[in-house]
């Protein structure tokens, strides 16, 4: 007997300071100077369906990895906090090369708010990328949804931030330029890089690399200066077209 297919549609589409997959923190509440919303669209678009989710500290996002749909999925995935060596189930892991792209986050409800016609709901501490498709969010309930004696194989414990990281004098002048608009900007670049967002592989080796990742509407581009610090080199506003 063939088993039915299902088919889910977004609810929303996430706005996030995450341009693309390199530097996104591996799991979210890493870094909590992320911040962005979810704009809800379609049916969905509508102001009863979040009537008292203002009530709630903190919200589950169920999204589609839309970035990673059509390069399939495997069976056994390597894992990084394992050293990206050891082999392990997909089901065991949190790989975004799933037997159906969904994943799932929690993360910090700021607002939620009306604009013109559209609904937002402004988040923190997201670990989602720009345009994200959202097919559902749910209220996080702490008694529930927090277990305090569970184990785990991979991620025991939230990992550390490991190396300091370092601005030149030059981007530290453009980086201010934005406080304005951006006020918590050099501190969100600082927790995205402390992380080391680099593969597992590369870490605590030698790296002459110069790395670039997108940010907002930056370009920004950096180094491993020696084994404890990041340099951050140059600090670009993107040109719009």
């Amino acid at each position: 007997m063939q088993e039915p297919l299902y088919h889910l549609t977004p609810i929303g589409k996430v706005h996030s300071p995450y341009k693309e997959k390199f530097a996104i923190p591996r799991q979210p509440g890493l870094v909590t100077n992320a911040t962005g919303n979810i704009e809800l669209i379609g049916e969905a678009n509508n102001v009863e369906l979040v009537r008292d989710l203002k009530d709630y500290s903190h919200i589950w996002v169920i999204f589609i990895f839309h970035e990673t749909l059509e390069q399939g999925w495997k069976p056994l995935v390597r894992p990084p906090r394992l050293g990206g060596n050891k082999k392990t189930g997909v089901l065991a892991t949190r790989s975004t090369f799933r037997p159906n792209g969904i994943g799932m986050s929690v993360v910090k409800l700021e607002n939620v708010l009306q604009k013109d016609k559209s609904i937002f709901i402004e988040i923190s501490g997201m670990d989602l990328l720009d345009q994200t498709p959202v097919v559902d969010i749910k209220p996080y309930i702490p008694y529930s949804d927090s277990i305090v004696n569970a184990t785990s194989l991979i991620a025991q414990e939230a990992p550390k931030a490991t190396l300091n990281v370092e601005f030149t004098e030059e981007v530290n002048k453009k980086i201010k330029t934005e406080a304005i608009e951006f006020p918590n900007l050099r501190d969100f670049i600082t927790e995205v890089l402390s992380q080391d967002p680099r593969p597992a592989y590369k870490q605590n080796k030698e790296d002459n690399k110069i790395y670039g990742i997108r940010l907002y509407d930056f370009n920004i581009r950096w180094k491993i200066k020696n084994a404890n610090t990041i340099e951050v080199l140059a600090f670009e506003k993107e040109m719009l077209d």
